[in-house]
């Protein structure tokens, strides 16, 4: 019995491609088979040899005719007494027969949707796994929908491959050899003809269905660079109606759309063409099979029975449609290759470099040297094991000096020259400056998500890249001018700064930062459950749990990137005392437009273009008279405005 050809969802049976996989195609089918032979070895075997059942089936039925029609039915038209019991039991044996082919079928195909899916968890997790330790430059450079496309798209193409398109190629395999295998015990004469015909059929799909492959490679990437910008414009539809922009997005998804749509339609429109020609052949070849074996079966030295001939018709068949079969499915092949090969090349980006040997570690002070203990005066340490291999402890105070920095995001294209810097612990130090200038950059430096190319940033006096990048993160609260929620409750999202937070350290720091007192009045309070769109609360809400979830955590050193943007003028003023409480005995980096909240810290930085050309704390820089001074009262003249402070 053949396989049922029922496409699945997204499945275009009119797709037709030129039957050829490159090595590259082979290289990641092969290793998509190596995930199903990973946790389903014997369930795939089992399918296996339920499709070859399907398939031998599908021979023996057709060769059943010929010993139904001339033993049974050719002898019982002639017989003046025709008995049918003997035909009602050859009958009933053919039944059976049939309906062991159906039920191959069906094993194989549940045992292939548990199959694909199973698969596919396992890919979904290792890809998600692997995205966990890809550097932040990686999803600086690469869309977010496109990201998405391939946790979607790519892997329902490599679901629907799993599922059909593989089980359907091996089975019309399977069924040509066992077809051809009959076609000659029947008739050698008419195999050749078959076989020539199918030549053609193979000439014709090479020549019309050669490009389609091509272009669903295309689609692929271009869906996901649809589904990016989707993305990009439900993020930022406020901004698109705020300056009426709505036209001219839309002008640009039309093309992107467009795009879609030629890329899918070219290579359908190969399928459409190929279909009928294909179809057509299969029936010029089934009317000369039917006369050519008329005749040869007429003859009285032929071996061709008016059975054989029967079931060699009806073989035909058998061999024409999986060749049609195959063609249909190796466009959905390729195309989930395609889809793999994204999934793949997501799995095998370098994961974060991490060169870093220094830890940290609880210690506590017995006179004038640290040893390792836990205990409730235990202190933080890093922990360095020498080359001589003694141990090194030196007490964690939040030391941070940058000295001769250089970096470029991009070769030739410098955002920060040369550099210098010192935080002594408990210092604030402020960033000011245009957009541009490098504020941020020096922050991502501090954290490591990207390494200096040039000079070297000390931590209380050890190299940053000597320090492995969990332990150095772990002492450096940040709170962001964009807030990250998840979904979850409130009390979960504090504590994301700290685990192992207790209910009341948590109420504490939201204390701290001023937001326990909006918490509180919520139905649930802190066990109010918000979404990662935080729709529910206001975006100066949002900040609020966001700086006490750094507050939580207790780092030694914070940094706050316009951590305050988000919140109104009398809500500043609320907090300030308590960020300042917070700030008290830490290093403290802040980049701020508003200069009203850096007037405290003990050192202002200006920089401009990458290079700092003022220092000083508000006093000095508004004596100098130069960019604070023009930053913080508007006067573009060295003269002050009146009434300025």
């Amino acid at each position: 019995m053949s396989l049922p050809n029922r496409p699945g969802p997204g499945h275009n049976p009119a797709a037709q491609g030129k039957i050829r996989l490159d090595k590259n195609a082979l290289k990641t089918l092969k290793r998509v088979l190596a995930y199903v032979g990973e946790s389903y070895r014997t369930l795939f075997v089992f399918a296996l040899i339920c499709i070859a059942l399907s398939a031998l089936v599908s021979v023996a039925s057709a060769l059943f005719l010929r010993v139904l029609i001339d033993d049974y039915i050719t002898p019982l038209l002639l017989s003046s007494t025709p008995d049918l019991s003997a035909l009602a039991r050859t009958i009933g044996k053919m039944g059976l027969l049939y309906a062991s082919g159906i039920l191959a079928a069906l094993l194989y195909q549940l045992s292939m949707v548990t199959i694909s899916h199973g698969v596919l968890k396992t890919i979904r997790n290792r890809m998600f796994s692997s995205m966990q330790h890809l550097p932040l430059q990686y999803f600086d450079t690469h869309a977010h929908g496109d990201v998405m496309s391939r946790y979607t798209n790519d892997t329902d193409a490599m679901r629907q491959m799993l599922s059909q398109s593989i089980p359907h190629v091996f089975s019309s395999l399977l069924t040509i050899v066992f077809v051809l295998a009959a076609m000659i015990a029947l008739s050698p004469m008419l195999t050749i003809l078959v076989l020539g015909m199918v030549a053609v059929i193979f000439q014709v799909t090479a020549r019309i269905g050669g490009k389609s492959a091509e272009y669903f490679k295309r689609r692929q990437k271009v869906l996901g660079e649809v589904n990016g910008y989707v993305e990009e414009m439900i993020n930022g539809q406020k901004v698109v109606q705020v300056f009426s922009r709505e036209k001219a997005v839309k002008q640009t998804f039309d093309g992107k759309n467009h795009e879609l749509f030629e890329q899918t339609a070219q290579a359908n429109r190969y399928g459409i063409i190929l279909m009928p020609i294909l179809g057509n052949l299969g029936n010029l070849q089934y009317v000369m099979l039917a006369v050519v074996g008329g005749l040869l079966a007429m003859g009285e030295q032929s071996a061709l029975t008016l059975g054989g001939l029967a079931s060699f018709l009806t073989l035909s068949k058998n061999f024409s449609n999986p060749v049609s079969q195959i063609s249909q499915q190796i466009n959905s092949v390729v195309m989930a290759l395609a889809g793999a090969r994204r999934v793949f090349d997501l799995m095998d980006e370098a994961p974060e470099e991490d060169p870093g040997y220094v830890s940290l570690t609880k210690v506590i002070r017995k006179g004038d040297h640290l040893q390792e203990s836990e205990g409730p005066n235990s202190l933080w340490a890093w922990k360095e094991m020498r080359p001589d291999g003694s141990l090194q402890l030196t007490e964690l105070a939040g030391d941070i000096r940058l000295n001769g920095i250089h970096f470029a995001y991009e070769t030739g294209k410098p955002v920060l020259h040369n550099i210098d810097l010192y935080a002594k612990p408990g210092q604030k130090i402020a960033f000011v400056g245009s957009t541009g200038a490098g504020k941020t950059t020096i922050t991502n430096l501090i954290n490591r998500f990207y390494d200096v190319q040039e000079g070297e940033i000390l931590y209380d006096g050890i190299p940053i890249q000597h320090i492995r990048k969990p332990d150095l993160r772990r002492t450096l609260g940040m709170v962001l001018q964009d807030t990250s929620l998840f979904t979850g409750s409130i009390l979960d999202n504090i504590r994301y700064g700290r685990p192992d937070a207790t209910d009341e350290e948590v109420i504490e720091a939201a204390k701290l930062a001023n937001a326990h007192g909006f918490i509180s009045r919520l139905p649930q309070g802190y066990q109010t459950e918000i979404s990662g769109t935080e729709s529910e609360l206001s975006q100066g809400q949002c900040q609020l749990i966001s700086i006490a979830r750094c507050a939580v955590a207790d780092p030694p050193v914070m940094i706050l990137d316009e951590a305050t943007s988000s919140i109104d003028t009398r809500t500043e003023r609320l907090i300030q005392k308590g960020m300042d409480r917070l700030m008290e005995g830490r290093t403290v980096f802040v980049i701020a437009h508003r200069l009203s909240t850096v007037q405290n810290a003990q050192a202002i930085l200006v920089l401009e273009e990458g290079k700092i050309i003022e220092r000083g704390d508000h006093d000095d820089l508004i004596a100098q008279k130069g960019k604070y001074y023009q930053l913080y009262t508007g006067v573009l003249s060295p003269t002050p405005h009146p009434g300025s402070s």
